[in-house]
Protein backbone atom coordinates (compact mmCIF):
# COMPACT_ATOMS: atom_id res chain seq x y z
CA UNK A 1 0.00 0.00 0.00
CA UNK A 2 2.87 2.49 -0.98
CA UNK A 3 0.04 4.86 -1.88
CA UNK A 4 -1.13 5.37 1.52
CA UNK A 5 2.07 6.36 3.12
CA UNK A 6 2.62 9.90 3.85
CA UNK A 7 5.61 10.09 2.56
CA UNK A 8 4.98 9.05 -0.85
CA UNK A 9 4.93 11.30 -3.55
CA UNK A 10 1.56 9.82 -4.53
CA UNK A 11 0.04 10.67 -1.43
CA UNK A 12 1.29 14.09 -1.59
CA UNK A 13 -0.48 14.61 -4.71
CA UNK A 14 -3.35 13.47 -3.60
CA UNK A 15 -3.34 15.81 -1.24
CA UNK A 16 -2.14 18.97 -2.83
CA UNK A 17 -5.74 18.15 -4.78
CA UNK A 18 -8.26 16.92 -2.07
CA UNK A 19 -7.30 19.62 0.34
CA UNK A 20 -8.63 22.81 -1.44
CA UNK A 21 -11.46 20.16 -2.67
CA UNK A 22 -12.13 19.47 0.52
CA UNK A 23 -12.46 23.13 1.85
CA UNK A 24 -14.70 23.79 -0.94
CA UNK A 25 -16.92 21.07 -0.25
CA UNK A 26 -16.83 22.21 3.92
CA UNK A 27 -18.08 25.40 2.61
CA UNK A 28 -20.81 24.07 0.21
CA UNK A 29 -22.25 20.86 2.04
CA UNK A 30 -23.40 23.77 5.20
CA UNK A 31 -25.02 25.67 2.78
CA UNK A 32 -27.59 23.29 1.99
CA UNK A 33 -29.24 24.09 5.09
CA UNK A 34 -30.02 27.56 3.91
CA UNK A 35 -33.43 26.52 2.26
CA UNK A 36 -34.80 25.46 5.69
CA UNK A 37 -33.57 28.10 7.31
CA UNK A 38 -35.24 29.96 4.96
CA UNK A 39 -38.72 28.47 5.38
CA UNK A 40 -38.28 28.50 9.25
CA UNK A 41 -37.36 32.64 9.08
CA UNK A 42 -38.72 33.86 6.14
CA UNK A 43 -42.14 31.77 4.07
CA UNK A 44 -43.37 29.05 6.88
CA UNK A 45 -42.84 29.25 10.59
CA UNK A 46 -44.82 26.32 11.23
CA UNK A 47 -41.97 24.37 9.40
CA UNK A 48 -40.61 24.72 12.66
CA UNK A 49 -43.09 22.18 14.36
CA UNK A 50 -41.55 19.70 12.09
CA UNK A 51 -38.07 19.94 13.14
CA UNK A 52 -36.30 18.74 16.08
CA UNK A 53 -34.73 20.58 18.39
CA UNK A 54 -32.73 17.42 19.51
CA UNK A 55 -31.10 16.97 16.46
CA UNK A 56 -29.84 19.96 15.53
CA UNK A 57 -28.65 20.90 18.73
CA UNK A 58 -26.70 18.10 18.37
CA UNK A 59 -25.60 18.94 14.95
CA UNK A 60 -24.22 21.95 16.80
CA UNK A 61 -22.22 20.27 19.61
CA UNK A 62 -21.14 17.84 16.76
CA UNK A 63 -20.04 20.91 14.54
CA UNK A 64 -18.18 22.56 17.63
CA UNK A 65 -16.18 19.96 18.26
CA UNK A 66 -15.28 19.42 14.77
CA UNK A 67 -14.16 22.85 14.90
CA UNK A 68 -11.82 22.64 17.62
CA UNK A 69 -10.29 19.26 16.21
CA UNK A 70 -9.71 21.07 12.79
CA UNK A 71 -8.12 23.81 14.22
CA UNK A 72 -5.89 22.12 16.93
CA UNK A 73 -4.73 19.96 13.79
CA UNK A 74 -4.77 23.66 12.06
CA UNK A 75 -6.84 21.38 9.05
CA UNK A 76 -9.09 23.88 7.09
CA UNK A 77 -10.50 21.34 5.47
CA UNK A 78 -12.14 20.61 8.48
CA UNK A 79 -12.51 23.63 10.37
CA UNK A 80 -13.67 26.26 7.71
CA UNK A 81 -17.01 24.04 7.16
CA UNK A 82 -17.63 23.02 10.34
CA UNK A 83 -17.72 26.73 11.00
CA UNK A 84 -20.08 27.59 9.11
CA UNK A 85 -22.16 24.22 9.38
CA UNK A 86 -22.56 25.09 13.60
CA UNK A 87 -23.93 28.53 12.17
CA UNK A 88 -26.45 27.11 10.13
CA UNK A 89 -27.08 24.80 12.96
CA UNK A 90 -27.53 27.64 15.84
CA UNK A 91 -29.68 29.21 13.22
CA UNK A 92 -31.71 26.47 12.92
CA UNK A 93 -31.85 25.89 16.77
CA UNK A 94 -32.54 29.60 17.06
CA UNK A 95 -35.38 29.50 14.22
CA UNK A 96 -37.12 26.86 15.86
CA UNK A 97 -37.11 27.85 19.12
CA UNK A 98 -38.50 31.27 18.03
CA UNK A 99 -41.31 29.84 16.13
CA UNK A 100 -42.31 27.02 18.11
CA UNK A 101 -43.37 29.60 20.90
CA UNK A 102 -40.38 28.45 23.26
CA UNK A 103 -38.99 31.09 25.68
CA UNK A 104 -35.25 31.14 26.18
Amino acid sequence: MYFLKTDSPGYLRALRVFEPLMVITGIVQPLATLPSISKLYFTHSQHASGQSLTTWAIFAVASLLWVIYGLLNRKPAIYVGNIIGLVMDLLMVNGILMNAGWTY
